[in-house]
């Protein structure tokens, strides 16, 4: 089993997004393991970019993740990183696939509506920024035998 980061960004939310994209998420196979809604502050915004900064885009990107509430998702399955990522569609929404979670509802480039974990690496550091241990959950589905008969999650 693979946990990844997701986020539900400003525009998903205030575009009335989020149940839409975690019936996405649910539809797939992949398990919600952590959620919470939460107004990010400079602080964190800064934490979880930092790799960015110096970057042209770093302090609107700031802005932006800061503007509105988001929602905070740790999402686990087979492969939940790879999963994810095909899922939301190229950063560029204008880019992305049909069917794809950008592809369906974005137009931009910097408002592209969710986030998640580019590796395993970036998961554990992401999901320990954004979650304490306590608000993780492993339970089993009496259906995930069905999503990956091979998996003991």
């Amino acid at each position: 089993m693979e946990r990844t980061l997701i986020i539900l960004k400003p525009d998903a939310v205030q575009r009335g997004l989020i149940g839409e994209l975690i019936q996405r998420i649910e539809r797939r196979g992949l398990r919600i393991a952590g959620m919470k809604m939460l107004w990010v502050t400079r602080e964190l915004a800064e934490r979880h970019y930092g790799e960015h900064k110096g970057k042209p885009f770093y302090e609107p990107l700031l802005k932006f993740i800061t503007a509105a509430p988001v929602v905070a998702l740790v999402v686990s399955g087979p492969e939940a990183i790879q999963v994810m990522r095909a899922m939301m569609g190229k950063t560029d929404s204008k880019q992305a696939a049909a069917g794809t979670i950008r592809g369906d509802f974005g137009l931009s480039n910097r408002h592209n509506l969710i986030h998640g974990s580019d590796s395993p690496e970036s998961a554990t550091r992401e999901i320990t920024l954004w979650f304490a241990d306590k608000e993780i959950f492993d339970y089993k589905t009496p259906t995930a035998e069905w999503v990956d008969p091979d998996a003991a999650w």
